[in-house]
C-alpha cells in the first residue's frame, strides 16, 4: 500500500528507449522515443558514442520523448562537451515535460533548442 492508501500506478512504468540514427555526411540526427532515464541512458550514450569522432553536427531530436532523468541529462552533457569544439549540438522538439526539465535545471541556457 502506497502513502496515504492510494495505490500508486507510476511504478509499473516500463523504461523503454528507441533512438534511430539518420547520417547525412557529418551530420547526425537521434530520434528519441519513450524515456530516457537510468536504465536507458547507457545504451543511449553508446549509440553517441558511435558516432561522436565522425560528427560535426549532433541533433536530438525529442518530439516523441517522454520523460528525462538527471542520468539523461548527464548524457546529453557529456556529448555537449564532447562537441565543444568539434561542432555543434542541437536539441529539437522537445516535448513540454522534457522542456520544462530543461527550463528547471537551467539545461535550456546551455543547449540550442530547436
Amino acid at each position: 500500500m502506497a502513502l496515504f492508501g492510494k495505490k500508486n500506478n507510476d511504478m509499473n512504468i516500463a523504461s523503454e528507449l528507441n533512438v534511430s540514427v539518420k547520417n547525412e555526411g557529418k551530420e547526425y540526427t537521434f530520434l528519441l522515443e519513450g524515456r530516457l532515464d537510468t536504465l536507458t541512458a547507457p545504451s543511449f550514450e553508446e549509440k553517441i558514442n558511435e558516432v561522436v569522432e565522425d560528427a560535426e553536427k549532433l541533433i536530438f531530436d525529442f518530439s516523441n520523448l517522454q520523460y528525462i532523468s538527471s542520468a539523461g541529462l548527464r548524457v546529453l552533457l557529456g556529448a555537449l562537451k564532447l562537441m565543444e569544439e568539434k561542432g555543434e549540438l542541437i536539441v529539437r522538439n522537445p516535448s513540454q515535460p522534457v522542456r520544462e526539465v530543461f527550463v528547471l535545471t537551467g539545461f535550456s541556457r546551455l543547449f540550442i533548442i530547436e
